[in-house]
């Protein structure tokens, strides 16, 4: 069964005697969110080899083919901006309705989940780097010289402050030509 809920997108539920797979494409725009979903995605899978969640569902990431379970399907993107998460639900997922219910809630709002999480992590990366530019400015203005300063502070060899005198032209005045 598929549900298209965006332009694109949409989940693939199959059932079977021991287990319901749900399979979300989704898409990236940008190369900056297919890195970062990768990226994510990638734990998601990596994950479960803990201890302690060893009860989460199977979770497979795939970018640009689909999984074996949809490759039959007409009008599948296969191309670099499209993303396939498989989720493999086990009947300890879905036996009891307390369970079920949390299940199903959060396979809905998984790819929501997913999106919301890729552009905190890209406004977190820029206001680090907004701070780190920051930074750097301020270690570059220490580093410049102040021109005030280092003329007033110029010695000469006996310690004596250094103050350029500035030459008077050559030429005679009017005044020191009449002699007064």
């Amino acid at each position: 069964m598929a549900t298209h809920y965006r332009d694109d997108e949409a989940i693939y539920v199959q059932a079977q005697q021991d287990r319901v797979t749900v399979i979300f494409s989704t898409l990236f725009k940008e190369e900056v969110d297919r890195v970062l979903g990768k990226v994510f995605l990638q734990e998601f899978v990596d994950a479960r080899r803990q201890a302690s969640i060893q009860n989460a569902p199977q979770v497979f990431y795939s970018s640009r083919e689909a999984p074996l379970e949809i490759r039959h399907l007409q009008g599948l993107k296969q191309d670099e901006s499209a993303g396939y998460v498989s989720f493999v639900l086990f009947p300890r997922h879905f036996a009891d309705p307390e369970v079920r219910e949390k299940t199903i809630s959060q396979i809905q709002l998984f790819r929501d989940y997913l999106h919301y999480h890729i552009k905190c992590a890209k406004a977190y990366m820029h206001s680090r780097m907004r701070t780190r530019v920051q930074d750097f400015l301020k270690v570059i203005n220490r580093a410049k010289p102040d021109r005030t300063t280092v003329a007033a502070e110029k010695r000469t060899a006996t310690g004596r402050y250094f103050r350029p005198q500035f030459r008077q032209s050559t030429s005679t005045s009017p005044q020191t030509e009449s002699g007064e």
